[in-house]
């Protein structure tokens, strides 16, 4: 495992860790869809289920500080784009989708930053 993959994988460990403490379960870990010739594929960090049912895609970043707009700021349009998708094809397994909403947990140095409903999928 490389450094930077190593880094990203211990940046997940500890968002569902905290995830976890403030009262959600975990459903699935690195949820991939392969795109096309064409287009990349999206990867969903963490799937968890809140106490009330919501399925919530998270996204997670990490940086070493707030630099340049920090964490989240690097989670640009075509990223939420393939998460939108990877979303879609993972609800593909329900006749009923439950609620969903989609969080970003940006790590910078030592903080640690939850943003539930960071962004909406539309259309």
């Amino acid at each position: 495992m490389g450094f930077t993959q190593q880094k990203g994988t211990e940046a997940e460990d500890r968002a569902c860790r905290y995830l976890q403490a403030q009262g959600l379960t975990l459903v699935q870990r690195n949820y991939r869809v392969a795109g096309g010739p064409f287009r990349r594929g999206g990867e969903i960090d963490l799937i968890m289920h809140t106490p009330d049912g919501t399925l919530v895609f998270v996204e997670v970043r990490a940086r070493a500080q707030a630099r340049q707009g920090g964490a989240g700021a690097s989670i640009t349009t075509l990223k939420r784009q393939r998460l939108v998708r990877a979303a879609q094809h993972f609800l593909l397994r329900w006749r009923r989708p439950p609620a969903c909403r989609f969080d970003v947990v940006a790590l910078e140095g030592e903080a640690l930053h939850w943003w539930p409903g960071a962004f909406e999928a539309l259309g």
